[in-house]
């Protein structure tokens, strides 16, 4: 008797030992899935640099799933999307995190950075690893990167001159929704219309707007220009956004693979931003040939105003002290 409950718990484990070894290794091996969600179209150079990033993480067992155009979670809906669990990654605005930490509305202000480098030199300073640290404590994420896609640049549909703040005067300027974006608007002296980024081109051919501020790669990629009569260069935000992924995926990686993960968010993030520049050099030729009137403002007088709007704001009283001058002297 003793024989045969020996010998039926040696073929009842040989064969749960058997059931192991065939699902053991194929679970061991099945890739993360990391959901992305970004409100860019799968033409954007962005969408390249996310294949790019992907399949640098393949080798750190990770599975890119990556939405576009704003299918999975609406604009400004990513951050919240991560800190409830339900999205490992996003491209996040940094509006959206200064809706949440006001300190973090610095860098959303009109001409604070110069250009891309300063942006990149910024996010690498002790004051990027500041902002950073906030996103964490605060937010449960973790940027991977500043991604720069373009300056952004005033598009109208009428074809009255902008020289000055002063011509933006009763222009509906199609902004995205939250206060850091509405008063940038106000910032160049617009009357900013909140409107979700694929409304925008119906926005302009019906008339319920009368332009957008965007960089002149995203102007390209959705067409705008098609309902577009001009475009003012006024330069007045160096536009980026936030490569991040959730704090449960960042914090249960070993050192090694965080390493790995960073340096291919790095890799992709520079190809994107070469890409960008060299696009944006090309554009103005493209939308001049559309027949838009592509011109430069008084800048300084766009510069003058937009500073001073923002230094008397409320935004600026949530600043941390000391943060802006080490920003301009980078």
């Amino acid at each position: 008797m003793a024989f045969e409950i020996n010998r039926r718990f040696l073929v009842a484990a040989g064969a749960a030992l058997l059931a192991w070894s065939a699902a053991g290794p194929t679970a061991a091996q099945s890739p993360a899935n990391l959901r992305f969600s970004a409100v860019f179209s799968e033409q954007d150079i962005r969408a390249e640099m996310m294949k790019r990033f992907g399949e640098e993480v393949k080798a750190q067992g990770f599975n890119l799933q990556p939405y576009y155009g704003g299918n999975l979670f609406k604009q400004g809906t990513e951050l919240v999307a991560m800190q409830r669990g339900n999205l490992e990654m996003g491209n996040i605005a940094p509006q959206d995190i200064s809706n949440q930490i006001p300190g973090w509305s610095i860098v959303t202000s009109a001409y604070l950075f110069r250009d891309a480098d300063h942006l990149k030199k910024v996010f690498a300073s002790d004051v990027g690893q500041q902002l950073k640290k906030m996103a964490s404590d605060q937010l449960g994420i973790h940027i991977l990167g500043a991604t720069y896609f373009g300056a952004r640049q005033v598009g109208l549909k009428p074809t009255k001159k902008i020289n000055t703040p002063d011509d933006m005067a009763g222009i509906k300027l199609r902004m995205p929704g939250g206060d850091a974006w509405q008063f940038l608007g106000q910032a160049i002296g617009a009357n900013p219309t909140p409107m979700a980024y694929a409304e925008v081109y119906t926005g302009l051919q019906t008339g319920a707007i009368d332009g957008q501020d965007n960089p002149l790669p995203n102007v390209q990629n959705m067409k705008f220009y098609e309902v577009m009569s001009q475009v003012a260069l006024t330069s007045h935000l160096v536009g980026f956004d936030l490569l991040a992924v959730s704090n449960k995926v960042w914090n249960a990686m070993s050192p090694e693979k965080q390493a790995a993960f960073q340096a291919a968010a790095d890799k992709a993030i520079e190809w994107s931003t070469q890409e960008h520049l060299k696009k944006e050099a090309e554009l103005v030729s493209f939308l001049k040939e559309k027949g838009l009137n592509v011109y430069t403002p008084d800048l300084k007088a766009f510069r003058e105003f937009a500073q001073k709007k923002y230094l008397a704001s409320d935004l600026a009283k949530a600043w941390t002290p000391g943060m802006l001058d080490k920003i301009n002297a980078l």
